[in-house]
């Protein structure tokens, strides 16, 4: 590294930018050494920063995961918003989106994602923020879908249906169980099912 290399003043980062930091080393911790090595401390030695940065944006380690799950959520809202977008208006069409989209988004957080729903699901409290994240993804879903049931709706038990579909056929694909494009067409299936039966 040349003296010039040194005299250079590393960029401030913008609160946001550094949030963004911060999940992104923990993903990468959760990646390499599993949830249970998740802690603010090590988030800090890892991120190259003090402990009271990592503490002022997640307070405790339950808000740490729930900030990684609320990550996570985010991005499949996003992608679920733009292929349904795209989508044919029929009952495959949407059905094929939406199992596409949710393996896809499981797929691309590898591994990482169980360790972070079972900590979740370790307390009353996170098991209910759990829920509340992925709210907004099943309305979507159900406003994707309401049309094509047969009732003009779909009840809260279809909905769980799709989520429990989703993710057992998601980590199947994530741990190599199951072909991805297999994965997608069970989930796509289960889905026209469950739509049919509202």
């Amino acid at each position: 590294m040349s003296s010039d290399d040194k005299a250079q003043p590393r960029k401030r980062l913008s609160r946001e930018e550094r949030r963004r930091q911060l999940l992104d080393v923990a993903w990468q911790l959760v990646r390499e050494d599993g949830t249970e090595a998740l802690s603010l401390g090590r988030l800090a030695e890892q991120a190259g920063v003090t402990k009271p940065v990592v503490y002022d944006h997640f307070e405790t380690r339950s808000g740490l995961l729930s900030a990684l799950y609320l990550d996570y959520d985010a991005r499949q809202s996003v992608m679920l918003a733009q292929a349904l977008d795209g989508c044919e208006a029929t009952l495959p069409g949407r059905a094929g989106v939406i199992a596409a989209a949710y393996v896809d988004c499981v797929i691309s957080q590898g591994r990482e994602m169980p360790g972070v729903s079972a900590a979740l699901a370790g307390s009353p409290e996170l098991e209910a923020l759990k829920r509340a994240y992925e709210q907004p993804f099943l309305d979507k879903c159900r406003a994707a879908l309401a049309d094509f049931a047969p009732s003009g709706a779909i009840g809260a038990a279809g909905m769980r249906l799709l989520v429990g579909a989703a993710e057992a056929l998601s980590q199947a694909a994530a741990a190599g169980e199951l072909e991805v494009g297999q994965a997608k067409d069970e989930l796509q299936a289960a889905i026209i099912a469950m739509v049919e039966r509202q």
